[in-house]
């Protein structure tokens, strides 16, 4: 039997282009998971806004995988921190659709806080079981963002209603179980561990010479990658101060940088990318940090495969796509000890975890590394040894369809429970029992 499932993700849709602020890990994980239900008796939905007026409303991206364009607010580009306002007019517009397909949908499968509540709201409505993945919580979030945090302070309450009302939370590894269950009281039994994943027909090795040739690098040089959006939290500038520290004789050691709004590193598009130059300028190592741009997904395996080593030190991290990406290239990660990162790498034989906002420590491993190529050759192997093993997304979308049929299951024995227990009957007021006779 073919399962109806909507998929909602308010502001990260799957055909969005990454690398840009709002475009990462969620649409890649929306895709991912939208494509490998379809192909497991699953018919999915993916419901998201609509932000140019020439979008079509229904896209049939793939068998079995439709994305819905819904209006809600202006017909243009917004940042997520200022798009609840818009939630109401999302779920009207989503409902709208369902009645003129004259269509339901067994399961919903919300993505973010602001798509819990839609979902939360449809289950209140419809009676329509969900399912969230919230990708980043508002109350970690603030820890460390603080005064930068731009999202409304309902947000807080939205994530503490939308988990506690969930048919099933998904928590991305263990350090996101850990919060939803200290900061927001959800009960550890409605929630399963879900990670990430990577796609093996997308990212896997290739010969490191021929991807240097490929992209115009040096062979000489060693290569560190930095790979991702360009936003402060994601403590690129760590790396940069890291350079400064190393003792690597024999080689120059350069820092490729890739992201941004647009594949010409402007700090006009992207005012990150001109602080970052700010503080490479200030390290003195402008001449080692080479700004790439954003780049198109079908290139990003070259860079992660020219590079010695891939570098991701944010300050906190729900997850984090890009250390599998690079693992499943055969290049080995420092990140940072934080949230998911702290899951996907494996301390000392896929890489190293190092503290976040320490450039000192992290030029230590850097430095451990390129002076060791057995160390690197023995984590090259053990990289791609872990990701296949664990985090393929094949394997993650089969324990995704097992959470929904639980759910689904869960939702079947509650209605012929419902069906067999005895209705009791208020008897009928005397002046009808009268009218009767």
């Amino acid at each position: 039997m073919i399962r109806k499932i909507a998929m909602i993700s308010e502001h990260a849709s799957p055909l969005a282009v990454l690398g840009g602020v709002d475009a990462g890990g969620q649409n890649v994980y929306v895709a991912e998971v939208a494509r490998h239900l379809a192909k497991n008796n699953f018919s999915v939905d993916v419901f998201t806004r609509r932000e140019d007026p020439s979008m079509e409303k229904v896209v049939n991206w793939m068998q079995n995988v439709r994305v819905i364009h819904l209006e809600a607010g202006p017909k243009k580009q917004i940042p997520k921190e200022e798009l609840l306002q818009h939630m109401p007019d999302f779920r009207k517009s989503m409902m709208e659709f369902m009645e003129q397909e004259d269509k339901t949908y067994d399961l919903v499968h919300a993505n973010f806080f602001m798509s819990a509540l839609v979902a939360m709201e449809l289950k209140e409505i419809m009676d329509i079981p969900y399912v969230v993945t919230y990708h980043a919580l508002g109350k970690v979030r603030l820890m460390h963002q603080k005064d930068q945090d731009k999202f409304p302070p309902e947000r807080l309450a939205i994530e503490a209603e939308t988990s506690a009302r969930a048919n099933k939370v998904i928590a991305e590894c263990p350090q996101d179980m850990e919060d939803l269950c200290t900061l927001y009281g959800v009960d550890p039994s409605k929630i399963s561990i879900v990670p990430c994943g990577f796609c093996p027909t997308e990212f896997y090795p290739i010969n490191q010479s021929f991807a240097r040739s490929f992209l115009g690098l040096d062979q000489d040089e060693n290569i560190l990658l930095q790979l991702g959006r360009m936003v402060p939290r994601k403590g690129v500038d760590n790396v940069i101060r890291a350079l400064p520290h190393l003792k690597c004789p024999g080689k120059k050691t350069r820092l490729l940088i890739v992201g941004g709004e647009s594949e010409i590193p402007d700090p006009r598009y992207c005012a990150e990318i001109g602080r970052l130059q700010s503080i490479a300028e200030e390290q003195g190592v402008s001449s080692l940090v080479t700004f790439v741009g954003r780049r198109d997904r079908r290139l990003l395996k070259y860079f992660y495969s020219a590079a010695d080593i891939f570098i991701t030190t944010p300050w906190y991290e729900p997850f984090g796509i890009t250390p599998l990406e690079s693992m499943a290239c055969g290049t080995p990660v420092i990140g940072a000890n934080v949230g998911g990162i702290k899951f996907s790498i494996s301390h000392g034989e896929t890489g190293f975890l190092v503290p976040p906002k320490n450039p000192e420590t992290l030029a230590e491993k850097i430095s451990l590394m390129l002076s060791s190529p057995a160390l690197i050759k023995d984590m090259q192997v053990n990289a791609i040894r872990r990701v296949h093993r664990q985090f393929t997304w094949t394997r993650i979308s089969e324990m995704i369809a097992t959470v929904f049929e639980e759910v689904l299951a869960d939702k079947v024995s509650r209605e012929e429970s419902e069906q067999k227990t005895p209705v009791y009957k208020m008897p009928l007021p005397l002046k009808q029992i009268k009218k009767i006779k």
